[in-house]
């Protein structure tokens, strides 16, 4: 009956576990860059990729396109191109080794000719890597990006930084691809440096080509192996990582050779402990509900049963934390559309009321999320434990087809074993103002501050951003849809507003200056200057200007005048002083004539 069993178990596992997924049409982009026109030439990137192209071709694609050395000109144009190869494939790889640069989280593929004087020039010479992810989008079955681009990058020790807050990473940020069927692999994981080895090749390139493209074999188990190899050869200073998630199937990029069972798994029965546990080891990498209750339901207890229901408990925690994102997502969108068509207050206070639910269950389920990771993350280091003291009782080495292979890498020793964290798919909505700001701010809309609050000055900023793109964003609600697109905008979308007297030059304001007899107008332009003429006054009619002198005539204090008498005497005859009269006086009042008086003068 054992034997029986073993048999049923075995026959079970291949049907379950070994369904091939192949494609039709496989197409593939491997792009080089050594020749860097202004950091040091790197050594091996035109040799990897030389080397990748003929192991492409050797494993059968229908098309590789190769380019070396590709400025921002031509990596345009290549990524245009290979587009449009896509929308017919099934599998679409592309293969990039150079240099990278890791921006507040967001990783940028550099171009041979780019200078990158300064921070925000990442934005205008450099390729983001979501513009790679959609050359590969049209691909039916797998999309591929293989990134050989964590070395050490030249560019960040000379970089200028325009905002202090601004961040530059070494080597690459971590990625959660959005589509399905997407697998992303670093030479090194997020934040660490790739080497670019002694030889012809890097040590990533030398284990792709030893395990990648080999008939049959699963991809996410090929990269478990090439990170093993490459760890061995570094002196475990460099670990490859793989995001991303695929399906059910085994997927290969080579076609098993057809090959008839072997007959010798019948010939024993297989330990229940061992075939419990190289089961398991199936299931994770596969990593699907459906494939772990079928686990659970085959081994109703044990240690691997307790590892295997902490698997399935984190990926019904992914999947409600994607559940409640959405949902969160289109109640924000749901407020925002009734606030732009002006609904009633009832209407949107129900709406906001929806959305601040609906955020406190997004946020809910990602610390379940993270709650589970954790939960993982210490059964995998009992995991590790347990494997490590079955070594010791047995003497027995592990096999590279024993090693379990998740979707990242295989397993790592536990003083290294940390809980993953899964990154949300939208930051949170208490830093959507700060971050609309932000871009804001890099597009040329916002001159204010970037504090988070969402004020009247950033509500100004958003109505210019609508006003220059046509947009109709409601500049009251700091929304992710406004955030998306705003980042959406490679460069300045708002002009330049310099005050009176200066002018745009760039990115700066510099003052007009015009040549003599010249001045600058309102147009900003300069005008000749014009002399002012002296402006004539009109003349006040005659009755009334009569009127004013009689007026001060009247309000003047009276002068004396002149009597118009004359007095003589004996010197002769003169005028009578001003002020003075004549009166007549007999000689007894003091008269001039003895006996008969005469006139005198007489002064007050």
């Amino acid at each position: 009956m054992r034997i029986i069993a073993a048999i049923v178990c075995v026959v079970w596992s291949t049907w379950l576990f070994s369904q091939p997924a192949f494609a039709d049409k496989r197409v593939a982009l491997v792009i080089g860059n050594s020749a860097y026109k202004n950091v040091n030439r790197l050594r091996n990137p035109a040799n990897d990729a030389a080397a990748v192209v003929a192991m492409f071709k050797k494993a059968g694609f229908d098309s590789v396109d190769l380019r070396l050395d590709v400025s921002a000109a031509d990596m345009r144009r290549a990524l245009r191109e290979f587009g449009n190869k896509t929308r017919d494939a099934d599998v679409a790889v592309i293969y990039y080794a150079g240099h990278g640069i890791e921006l507040d989280g967001t990783n940028y593929l550099i171009p041979v000719d780019a200078q990158l004087e300064t921070d925000t020039d990442v934005f205008d010479e450099t390729f983001a890597l979501d513009r790679v992810l959609v050359a590969v989008e049209p691909a039916k079955q797998l999309r591929l990006i293989i990134l050989d681009a964590c070395r050490d990058n030249p560019f960040s020790k000379t970089m200028k930084r325009t905002l202090g807050s601004r961040a530059v990473g070494r080597g690459l940020a971590k990625v959660e691809p959005s589509s399905p069927n997407t697998m992303i692999a670093f030479a090194a994981k997020a934040g660490s440096t790739a080497s670019d080895g002694d030889g012809k090749n890097s040590p990533f390139a030398t284990a792709l080509f030893e395990h990648l493209t080999q008939p049959g074999l699963d991809l996410r188990k090929a990269f478990g192996f090439v990170r093993d190899d490459v760890l061995k050869a570094t002196g475990n200073t460099q670990e490859p990582f793989v995001y991303g998630s695929l399906g059910g199937n085994d997927v290969a990029l080579v076609p098993a050779m057809a090959t008839p069972a072997p007959a010798l798994i019948v010939s024993a029965p297989v330990d229940q402990e061992t075939a419990m546990q190289r089961n398991y080891d199936y299931a994770e990498r596969i990593g699907t509900k459906p494939v772990w209750d079928a686990f659970i339901n085959k081994y109703p207890s044990g240690f691997y049963t307790e590892l295997a229901k902490a698997q399935r408990d984190k990926l019904a925690a992914e999947a409600a934390r994607v559940e409640a994102t959405n949902r969160a997502r289109a109640a924000q969108e749901e407020q925002t559309r009734l606030a732009i068509e002006g609904a009633k207050a009832a209407q949107q206070a129900k709406a906001a009321e929806l959305a601040r639910a609906t955020e406190r269950a997004r946020v809910a389920a990602e610390l379940a999320k993270k709650a589970e990771d954790a939960k993982v993350a210490e059964a995998e280091r009992a995991k590790v434990a347990a494997l490590g003291r079955a070594a010791e009782d047995t003497k027995a080495d592990d096999t590279k087809d024993d090693k379990p292979v998740g979707p990242v890498a295989a397993l790592q020793p536990p003083e290294k074993t940390t809980p993953a964290v899964s990154k949300p798919d939208q930051p949170l909505l208490s830093d959507v103002p700060r971050l609309l700001q932000t871009e804001l701010r890099r597009v040329g809309c916002n001159t204010g501050a970037v504090d988070g609050n969402w004020n009247a000055a950033a509500q100004r900023s958003l109505d210019l951003f609508n006003k220059n793109t046509g947009m109709k964003f409601d500049v009251k609600v700091a929304s992710l849809d406004a955030l998306d697109a705003v980042k959406a905008k490679p460069t300045r979308v708002c002009p330049l507003i310099c005050d009176h007297g200066f002018k745009a030059d760039g990115d700066r304001c510099t003052k007009i200056t015009c040549h003599a007899g010249y001045e600058v107008g309102d147009d900003t332009t300069c005008e000749k200057s014009e002399v002012k003429k002296p402006t004539a006054k009109r003349e006040e009619p005659r009755a009334k200007r009569e009127q004013t002198d009689r007026a001060k005539l009247d309000a003047a204090p009276a002068r004396p005048q002149a009597s118009g008498q004359i007095i003589c005497g004996a010197g002769g005859c003169r005028s009578v002083a001003k002020g003075c009269r004549l009166e007549y006086r007999t000689p007894r009042d003091g008269g001039p004539h003895a006996g008969g008086g005469g006139n005198i003068e007489v002064c007050n």
